[in-house]
């Protein structure tokens, strides 16, 4: 054999078989058993990293900020075992959107995990959205995985960067957009905020003539005092009557207000009727005197999110003086309730709230922003109007005012005296005291409020709050709870349209436990003004998602309950809150939940059977772009015609045979109601 032939042979096959190396072990980091780095590009004139843009224009989940050629922690980016000099660190859920100002050629990234998270739980999504849809989808992503996205993007005016997560895992969910750049030949990109949106009335005045929007069906037990009020819309001065009303209850033809009592058991058949100078309008009630109460969801108003623990009995009349003076309670609102922080504070130095916690009795005694409860709910009651009230079964409430523990019987006696007719009972310290997070654990303490509640001579909603612990869905009705909480705190988050598409889709699967006098309860609405980052605000939300919160609760069957500041009002909020046709939906004697019926990453459409026979449908749009959004008649269990009409807009739109679909904005939703053609 000729030797240095041979060495000739092999010098010249060297430069080709390290070239193969080198591409194998970048394209698989482990094979050289340490960290490897991406080759350095050089900087050009044609080259604009992602790191360079705006980066407080990407909007996050969470409290971490995205950050610039650095994980989210601070350190170098890697994704597998491979290193990179430039990138974004992010969270997910993470949203970017970019003008590329019709100058970029390409736009390319590495996507993936951050190596810097150790769980192996997290599983995120890479999206990738031109201006009519999606461009690039990295599928599921592990830990140790990553995947090139390499788009050419002449003809795209804005790109949308998302990093979203999958499944449950909330935490830890570093997503790292590396070696992301984009190649220009004019204009360089530049990051820009969501698109502006106005905040557009769809939902058209009310007539002027007479229209009865209160609930269909009313539920009061035997003996207890009995408060309707009749909740119309139409020019005043407008006059009431009753047809049929049974002996016991009384109907004031100014006010449209029914009170008296009712001792024995039975339904009554009532028809209701509005007159104006323009015309008259009657509807008729079912009235069901027996053991349920709130037999369509409760609606009202809650003073936590706007004014937390610094409500006064002030701002509860100004509250109650709104529901009446904007019209809310001629849309069916009805409940003024005041939230944590009106009993004594232990151990506080505030003249206000410390004092003696109870009588000499035992009964739980008010604050001195609350200097008298009986003046307070009188004042309301002579609106027409219910008063709630709320404490915990703890020692101590949430923000740390006393609570019920071991005076259960009492206090509600104290709550009928001075004339309250809503309960909410908050788990909060009894945390401290039950035994364990089993379900009798969890059961305990609002049986025992409950049967104190039973007592009474008065009628009580009774509100669980306890967070959704021990899936409460299944048992709430058990412990005689009318609605209960199913989420966390909706307006405790970053970002609120997260949490209330969150809460609000998570409901999918509960539907079989709510209906007439139990209802899942995914907390309030919070549009208007709300506490919101340590200061009364408007709501983070864009007006799109308002209406997203508004349909959604109401397909839901949720409670109605509003949470902003009642004397901050605007026109665009009021109309959100008093569009009859979807308060309907709602107030639906059926009460059914809306279910899912067809879902994408980019949309969900939901249905609701309401009692007449038609549905009720929303079409939601999550994605960050507007699109078009559809439901096929085969997915709602239906065929032939259906008149279908916009619910928001109340207007028909027209006859379909299978299928209806509507443009649906950026985080915004459609409400429709479909009447079957005879």
């Amino acid at each position: 054999m000729n030797t240095r032939s041979s060495v000739r042979t092999r010098s010249r096959f060297l430069p080709i078989a390290l070239f193969l190396t080198v591409l194998l072990c970048i394209s698989f980091p482990a094979c050289i058993g340490s960290r490897s780095k991406a080759p350095a590009i050089e900087d050009s004139e044609n080259v604009v990293w992602l790191s360079s843009l705006d980066l407080s224009k990407m909007t996050v989940s969470g409290r971490r900020k995205p950050r610039a050629d650095r994980s989210v922690y601070g350190r170098r980016i890697s994704i597998g075992g491979r290193e990179f000099e430039k990138g974004v660190g992010a969270v997910a859920r993470s949203v970017m959107h970019i003008d590329l100002n019709k100058g970029s050629e390409t736009f390319s990234a590495w996507v993936g995990v951050d190596d810097e998270v150790a769980t192996r739980l997290v599983r995120l999504k890479f999206r990738v959205l031109g201006d009519r849809g999606e461009l690039w989808n990295s599928g599921v992503m592990e830990p140790g995985r990553s995947a090139r996205v390499d788009l050419d993007v002449r003809n795209v005016e804005t790109l949308v960067l998302i990093a979203s997560p999958v499944g449950g895992a909330t935490r830890y969910n570093h997503a790292d957009w590396a070696d992301a750049k984009f190649v220009v030949t004019g204009d360089k990109p530049k990051a820009v905020d969501p698109p502006v949106e106005e905040p557009v009335i769809l939902t058209p005045p009310p007539s002027p003539e007479p229209r009865i929007n209160s609930a269909r069906v009313f539920g009061v037990r035997p003996g207890s005092p009995f408060l309707y009020t009749i909740a119309a819309t139409g020019d005043r001065p407008m006059t009431f009557a009753a047809g049929n009303l049974p002996a016991g209850l009384d109907l004031d033809p100014a006010t449209g207000m029914i009170s008296g009592a009712l001792n024995e058991p039975g339904e009554h058949r009532v028809t209701l009727v509005a007159e104006n100078r323009l015309g008259k309008a009657a509807r008729d009630l079912r009235i069901v005197v027996g053991d349920k109460l709130a037999l369509t969801p409760p609606m009202g108003w809650n003073s936590w999110y706007c004014f937390l623990t610094s409500v006064t009995d002030k701002m509860m009349r100004d509250a109650a003086d709104a529901m009446v003076n904007t019209g809310m309670i001629n849309h069916g609102y009805v409940y003024v309730n005041i939230d944590d922080a009106w009993s004594m504070k232990p151990a506080s130095d505030d003249p206000l709230l410390n004092g003696l916690h109870r009588d000499a009795n035992g009964m739980v005694n008010s604050n001195k922003k609350f200097p008298d409860m009986n003046a307070l709910t009188d004042y309301i009651h002579a609106k027409g109007l219910k008063a709630g009230l709320y404490t915990s079964p703890g020692t101590t409430t949430c923000a740390g005012y006393v609570g019920a523990y071991q005076h259960e019987e009492l206090d509600a006696q104290r709550f009928a005296q001075w004339g309250f007719d809503f309960l909410k009972y908050d788990w909060c310290s009894y945390g401290q005291i039950a035994k364990d997070s089993s379900r009798a654990e969890l059961k305990k303490p609002y049986l025992v409020m409950k049967a104190a509640l039973d007592k009474l001579d008065r009628d009580f909603v009774y509100n669980l709050c306890q967070y959704g612990m021990g899936d409460v869905w299944e048992w709430g009705a058990d412990v005689g709870g009318h609605c209960w909480r199913t989420t966390g705190d909706l307006g405790i988050a970053t970002s609120l349209y997260e949490n209330v598409i969150t809460y609000g889709f998570s409901h999918d699967g509960r539907e079989q436990w709510h209906g007439p006098g139990h209802y899942n309860d995914p907390d309030y609405l919070l549009i208007g003004w709300i506490h919101w980052e340590g200061a009364l605000r408007p709501t983070p939300l864009t007006p799109n998602e308002q209406y997203t919160h508004i349909t959604l609760w109401s397909l839901l069957s949720a409670p109605l309950i509003f949470s902003g500041d009642m004397t901050k009002l605007d026109a665009f909020t009021l109309s959100l809150l008093t569009n009859d046709e979807v308060i309907e939906v709602d107030q639906d004697p059926l009460c059914r939940q809306a279910v899912r019926v067809a879902y994408t990453e980019d949309w969900q459409v939901w249905a609701k059977e309401m009692e007449d026979g038609s549905k009720a449908v929303g079409l939601f749009n999550v994605s960050e772009i507007g699109m078009t959004v559809g439901v096929q008649w085969s997915d709602l269990g239906i065929r032939g015609g259906y008149r279908v009409r916009d619910l928001w807009g109340q207007k028909d739109i027209g006859v379909f045979a299978d299928r209806f679909e509507m443009d649906v904005p950026r985080h915004g939703a459609a409400m429709v109601r479909l009447f079957p053609v005879q």
